[in-house]
């Protein structure tokens, strides 16, 4: 039952608003066949699969607002859920941030399902660990990885005749090797929509060789380097930096595009002109969902949003051409109410990652990033540390491993400092490009490998 049909997952939500004795109602249906394994030491560790359908109901008296879940779908069951929704809203105080309920809107089909990611088994996931662990025996190292594979849908439907469906798959692989001595650590990591294009033996030859090639690193002095940002370590940053495009915290003086004395930096140039960032739900590397989900509050008001999700311009040559606004903020401010990028998709060149590496004087080649915290949210400074596989590049060849480094930085001086782009991949479900950065603030060392 994890999985419904459109048709039947209209009628569920139909039943349930037809319960409904509040000014207002929204109701959301999730379902999920979830499967996954997971080794260390080069064994399997632990392996299975759930299935799970849940449904939440919001009810709204004026400015009052309750909720309630439940995945029991007996009609007492779904009855007495809403019975509790109302139940709540009407002990609950006004939210003077209510935004009343969207009716009807017009979504497109994404294609973000993929038969062959809902046909995966377990057979498919021990021969995906086998595929991963057994060259690394071969080579005497040593293999800790993670697949997890999902097939579901979601739902949304309100009183005033809203009504969304969507079907999504997705496969994420994540594996890091170590040598033998452990002087040396890999990483590589992929995720698709479509299980077809995964490959856990080759995403961990990748890793096998930066265990490798990483062992016996060498202590460089922290300072600003050039960089070469694989684009796993490129996602980690920007995408912290696109969660930040939302327009309140900007006009309340909380964010980097806040202006002095009051407003935004709405249509200022912040970055380097080759940097151009958009979203769209359909694209076909990153589909993403054609409406904004539910949950309580985060959009002005609690229950389902429904907005659809639009294809939209962030950044333009590296002018900042949007931000994202709540319904609430947005009426209030008498603008479109844009909802916050899912995927994104940054544009790049043509360029490989080698040859960015061979176009390098001399720089650091980052394969990734770990424990990453924020600093100063103004500046959107952050500082984390490299991790799995860092390395010296000297005239345009990688001359030898190096310690990891702690970095203390901000994707919008990043940004401006962009010396290359290179051809944009599927990371962290975003399209990125590797990125050559000048002037990366390394700030002391660190013995993890």
């Amino acid at each position: 039952m994890a999985i419904l049909t459109k048709d039947e997952a209209k009628k569920l939500l139909d039943k349930v608003l037809g319960y409904s004795k509040a000014d207002e109602m929204s109701v959301t249906l999730n379902g999920n066949r979830t499967g996954n394994i997971r080794y260390a030491r080069n064994n399997v560790s632990t392996s299975g699969e759930t299935d799970n359908l849940s449904l939440a109901v919001t009810a709204v008296f004026g400015k009052k607002v309750g909720s309630a879940t439940i995945n029991e779908f007996d009609d007492q069951s779904l009855e007495k859920t809403v019975r509790r929704a109302e139940e709540t809203a009407r002990l609950a105080p006004e939210n003077p941030e209510y935004v009343p309920m969207l009716g009807p809107q017009k979504y497109i089909e994404t294609g973000a399902y993929a038969e062959s990611t809902a046909k995966i088994n377990p057979e498919f996931r021990a021969q995906a660990a086998f595929d991963s662990i057994d060259p690394c025996s071969k080579k005497n190292l040593t293999a800790a990885g993670y697949m997890e594979d999902r097939a579901g849908f979601s739902a949304i439907a309100n009183n005033k005749g809203l009504f969304g469906y969507n079907p999504v798959t997705s496969v994420d692989f994540s594996v890091t090797t170590r040598t033998a001595d452990g002087t040396g650590s890999g990483y590589a990591s992929r995720d698709f929509n479509d299980v077809s294009k995964l490959s856990t033996k080759e995403a961990t030859e990748v890793a096998m060789n930066k265990a490798l090639a990483s062992t016996n690193a060498k202590a460089l002095e922290p300072g600003k380097y050039t960089v070469i940002l694989e684009p796993t370590a490129a996602s980690d940053l920007i995408g912290l930096m696109m969660n930040s495009l939302d327009a309140r915290n900007a006009e309340e003086g909380r964010s980097f595009l806040s202006r002095k004395g009051g407003g935004t930096r709405l249509g200022e140039k912040f970055f380097d002109e080759r940097i151009t960032i958009y979203s769209d739900p359909a694209n076909v590397e990153i589909p993403g969902s054609p409406f904004t989900g539910g949950g309580g509050g985060r959009f002005g008001g609690g229950g389902v949003d429904g907005r659809p999700q639009e294809k939209t311009l962030w950044v333009e040559n590296g002018i900042i051409k949007n931000m994202s606004y709540s319904r609430y903020w947005a009426q209030k401010n008498n603008v479109k109410a844009v909802p916050p990028s899912g995927g994104f998709i940054m544009q790049g060149g043509n360029q490989s990652l080698l040859d960015l590496i061979k176009s390098t004087q001399k720089g650091i080649l980052v394969t990734r990033f770990w424990y990453i915290r924020a600093v100063d949210p103004q500046t959107l400074l952050y500082t984390g540390l490299t991790r799995d596989g860092t390395f010296l590049i000297e005239n345009g060849q990688i001359k030898y491993p190096v310690k990891n480094f702690r970095f203390n930085e901000s994707p919008v001086i990043m940004l401006n400092n962009v010396e290359a782009l290179g051809k944009p991949v599927r990371a962290g479900g975003v399209l990125i490009p590797p990125m050559k950065i000048r002037d990366f603030t390394f700030s002391s060392l660190s013995d993890a490998v």
